[in-house]
């Protein structure tokens, strides 16, 4: 994934409290960040939403940056995987790209806050972790710009530039997370099909209805 940086190295003691700890500060700053910003956040109200004292916070996470940082980490790796494990399921790059549209965008709409956060305050993070999560975002890029290449090579795709397209299709699936509520109109499977149905329609060239 990378080389690790400091804070992704820290060590971490292994018991369940230190990790309860954590994973309280985890969801203050990821509450913060999505209603403030990152900028608009103090580390006061990080510590206060997680219920301790800021000098207990800094024991874990010395900075906010060091949770945003951790928090754009882990959500890069698992929407890593989930692209990853919809690709293995697809035999054709059609099938593959039906299968990573759907599941990439059902995530976003399901992790909606924590997506918003990952992808739109990365402006927050320090030059080195930056790039760590940027070298992230190039492979999705790449995973996507593959099965689009594969695609056309085969002769059912009519995809003129594959590197643009994968660059839309991937800022389509991300943009779910502005928009989406949890009360809203559509359920995150019924915006994965219709998305799902776009990315299909925009590779093999098809006239929109």
């Amino acid at each position: 994934m990378g080389q690790k940086t400091k804070s992704a190295g820290r060590p971490r003691r292994s018991n369940v409290r230190g990790e309860n700890t954590r994973a309280r500060l985890i969801d203050a700053a990821l509450e913060s960040f999505s209603t403030r910003s990152f900028h608009g956040t103090g580390t006061r109200d990080i510590a206060e939403a997680a219920g301790m004292s800021q000098a207990a916070m800094y024991v874990h996470y010395p900075t906010k940056e060091d949770l945003l940082y951790q928090i754009s980490y882990d959500g890069h790796l698992e929407i890593e995987g989930v692209v990853l494990d919809a690709v293995a399921r697809g035999s054709s790059p059609k099938e593959q790209l039906a299968e990573v549209m759907y599941d990439f965008t059902v995530w976003h709409a399901r992790s909606h806050t924590r997506a918003r956060v990952i992808n739109y305050e990365l402006g927050g993070l320090t030059p080195e972790h930056r790039e760590e999560i940027a070298t992230f975002r190039r492979r999705l890029e790449a995973t996507m710009r593959r099965i689009l290449v594969a695609g056309v090579e085969e002769g059912g795709f009519l995809v003129p530039d594959p590197s643009m397209t994968a660059l839309a299709l991937l800022s389509l699936g991300i943009d779910v997370s502005r928009w989406y509520r949890d009360n809203g109109r559509w359920t995150p499977e019924d915006i994965g099909e219709r998305y799902r149905y776009l990315a299909l329609r925009i590779a093999l060239g098809l006239p929109q209805k």
